[in-house]
């Protein structure tokens, strides 16, 4: 019987040692040239093994494992099988291959792998098979090949990668093959050497074009099972031919308008448009201010192979439209952009009304309670509780940037939140943030001032100095009578000293009654050294709480 032809329901077969003549339950042995039973091929039938047994006879050849329940090729698993040949594994559910599974098969000619789950291989664990010649991958979820892959196969005459997932490769996987080399070429043209890359989901844009030109380049002794490689994607090239098309080279992103400054009249509808060319096909999206609060919907259609136009549809415009909104587009290689300026017109004498937005009212009674909650080294997490005659829709407005500046960021929050972080902090620099309602500009006593510490190279330091500085000041923020600052160049003493300062102070305004008190920062300047503390005496109303002593700064 030829050792290839089994029967065509087969699992593994084992038989137990030398001296037994039996199998496994469910197993049967092979039979030599003179129908007698033999030890050097197994086959086992749908049995329940969840691995590879580890007492399989050391003289073994042949051991064929299909329709079982494996699901991973542990470390060592055929280590002891050293005269070991051929190797089935069909249809099981491989997952995982551990890198070392293969040792000890130095004479291991053949693996089939067909119909398992292998979303990888570790191709390094060929370098334990240099006389592999046939590979069977086929029915698998393989999705990549490596630039390496085949490096470690030199003498393979048989690959066969039909039917994965694969949808790009790179022709340096064929390239950095042994066997494909110009000076190999010629030793091993008395034998073909097939290939089997049928049935995957090509993506043919840029990136396929060194494989694409390796594929028409083939002569033999290499051939394709199936010549007639197909794209699956982009939807303009589904179906067809590797030989139809031409592709050309990779470039990044180039975003363009057609007009970068829109004006519209409130209530009414508008749409801004972004033309992204790139190749690939880039990915676009839009960033704005209010994305949190108004997911507008966004259209994309195809202008040409290289070339997509998106537009956001904005429909009856608010107030809070206005600013400026950014198409994003990007690829493998980069990305680009471009900002469109939106500005919405309001008729004279005519007041803001908008069913998602509420009119910031200045009359409207609100309470609003603002605190550092949380420090990290590069950035600071906000928490704000607050009172308002509509809860159900109010909406805020986060002010953020640095302390000088005229104007700052503005960030819209939407109801139901009340927590946000800033990160990407500068060291040694003041910085301002503020909560108001809706769209109403800051008043006093809405915002909390801080400073952020010296940059110090040892990042354990540096966590340190900024950790204490943030909490210092945010307790500073809610000490009645008075301001104490720890600058960021001193010993971490100050912290000590400013905090029984605060706390001094703290008792003596309680026992003193009430009175209209605020504290700031406003003289303090980033990065100031002269003295461990420096004092400032400013008003600063009570918070009608007088049970509430947590360090926070009031907003009224």
């Amino acid at each position: 019987m030829d050792a290839y032809v089994f029967f065509h329901l087969t699992i593994l077969c084992i038989c137990l040692s030398q001296i037994r003549s039996e199998c496994f339950p469910g197993c049967s042995c092979g039979t030599d040239r003179y129908g007698r039973l033999g030890r050097e091929s197994l086959t086992c039938m749908e049995t329940a093994l969840s691995g590879i047994p580890e007492d399989i006879p050391r003289d073994l050849t042949k051991i064929r494992i299909e329709k079982s329940q494996i699901r991973e090729l542990r470390k060592g698993a055929f280590t002891h099988v050293k005269f070991l040949k051929h190797l089935w594994l069909n249809f099981n559910d491989i997952a995982i291959i551990n890198i070392k599974s293969l040792e000890g098969l130095g004479n291991l000619t053949e693996l089939r792998l067909q119909g398992n789950k292998l979303r990888s291989v570790p191709w390094t664990a060929f370098e334990e098979t240099p006389e592999l010649k046939i590979l069977d991958l086929k029915h698998n979820r393989i999705d990549a090949l490596p630039e390496y892959a085949l490096k470690f196969l030199p003498v393979l005459t048989y690959l066969d990668l039909s039917s994965n997932q694969l949808s790009v490769i790179s022709k340096e996987v064929f390239l950095n093959w042994p066997l494909y080399n110009s000076e190999n070429k010629e030793s091993h043209s008395a034998s073909n050497v097939v290939l089997s890359l049928h049935d995957n989901p090509w993506l043919c844009d840029c990136r396929l074009g060194g494989f694409i030109e390796f594929i028409k380049s083939l002569s033999p002794p290499f051939i394709l099972m199936n010549s007639y490689l197909t794209c699956s994607a982009p939807e303009f090239k589904a179906g067809k031919f590797f030989h139809e098309i031409d592709l050309q080279t990779c470039v990044k992103p180039v975003v363009r308008t057609p007009v970068s400054n829109v004006t519209a009249p409130l209530g009414g509808n508008v749409t801004l448009t972004c033309f992204a060319s790139a190749r690939p096909e880039a990915s676009i999206r839009w960033i704005y201010s209010l994305k949190i609060l108004r997911g507008f919907r966004e259209l994309k259609s195809r202008v040409d192979e290289d070339t997509i136009c998106s537009q956001l549809v904005i429909p009856a415009l608010h107030m809070a439209d206005r600013g400026l909104y950014t198409c994003i587009a990007n690829n493998f290689i980069g990305n680009s952009s471009i900002v469109i300026s939106l500005d919405v017109q309001s008729p004279e004498g005519s007041e803001f009304q908008s069913p998602g937005f509420p009119s910031a009212i200045a009359e409207e009674n609100v309470y609003i309670d603002l605190r550092i909650a949380k420090q990290t080294v590069y950035g600071i997490t906000i928490e704000w509780r607050a009172v308002t005659d509509n809860p159900a829709e109010t909406w805020f407005t986060i002010h953020f940037g640095r302390f000088e500046a005229a104007k700052k960021e503005q960030i819209y929050i939407g109801p139901g939140i009340n927590t946000y972080s800033v990160t990407d902090l500068l060291p040694v620099t003041k910085y301002e943030i503020c909560v108001t309602l809706k769209n109403q500009a800051p008043r006093s006593g809405q915002c909390i001032v801080f400073v952020t510490g010296s940059d110090f190279n040892e990042m354990e330091q540096r966590e340190k100095l900024i950790h204490i500085v943030v909490i210092v000041l945010a307790m500073v923020l809610a000490v009645p009578a008075g301001m104490y600052a720890c600058t960021t160049d001193v010993k971490f003493k100050c912290f000590e000293r400013c905090t029984e300062m605060w706390r001094n102070r703290r008792d003596a305004d309680l026992s003193q009654g009430s009175g209209d008190r605020q504290g700031t920062f406003d003289s303090l300047q980033a990065g100031s050294d002269e003295g461990l503390c420096s004092k400032e005496k400013k008003t600063r109303r009570r918070s009608t709480d007088k049970n509430d002593r947590r360090p926070t700064a009031e907003l009224y």
